[in-house]
Parts: structure tokens; C-alpha cells; sequence
């Protein structure tokens, strides 16, 4: 998995979950998907952190990091 970009990680745990949610499958088959969803989302949040990690180095002044929240809330206007 470490040569998969997070969108097509992404992507792959949205379709599971969309696999997941219809309930068309077997018992087995939902581990299995379940177990693929985890690895995948220990996946994206290790490629997460990294950019964070990565956008408080850029911020990085006077040898101080000066973190900037990311606005999470949704635009009303949209």
C-alpha cells in the first residue's frame, strides 16, 4: 500500500463503505472489507499527519513553530 496515493486510498475506503452500508454481504466478505477499511484509514491518517507535520515546517519561524488552525467549518453560502 505505501506506493498508493491517499486519494486512491481514500477513494478505495469510500467505495468499501459504500460496499459496507448496501449489507449485500456475506459475513466473511464484511470482515474482510472491514479489515481492508482499517488498514486503509491507519493509511490516510499517516499521510495526514505527515502534511501536518510538513505544514507547521514551513511555519517554522525564529526556530518556534506558530501553528494555523485550517478553517474545518463548512461554507453556508455553498
Amino acid at each position: 500500500m505505501a506506493k498508493k496515493s491517499f486519494e486512491d486510498a481514500l477513494q478505495d475506503l469510500e467505495q468499501i463503505t459504500r460496499d459496507l452500508e448496501e449489507g449485500n454481504l456475506t459475513l466473511e466478505e464484511s470482515l474482510k472489507k472491514f479489515d481492508q477499511g482499517i488498514k486503509l484509514a491507519e493509511f490516510c491518517s499517516k499521510k495526514l499527519d505527515d502534511a501536518q507535520a510538513r505544514v507547521e515546517l514551513l511555519l517554522k519561524k525564529d526556530d518556534t513553530v506558530t501553528p494555523v488552525p485550517f478553517d474545518t467549518k463548512p461554507d453556508q453560502d455553498i
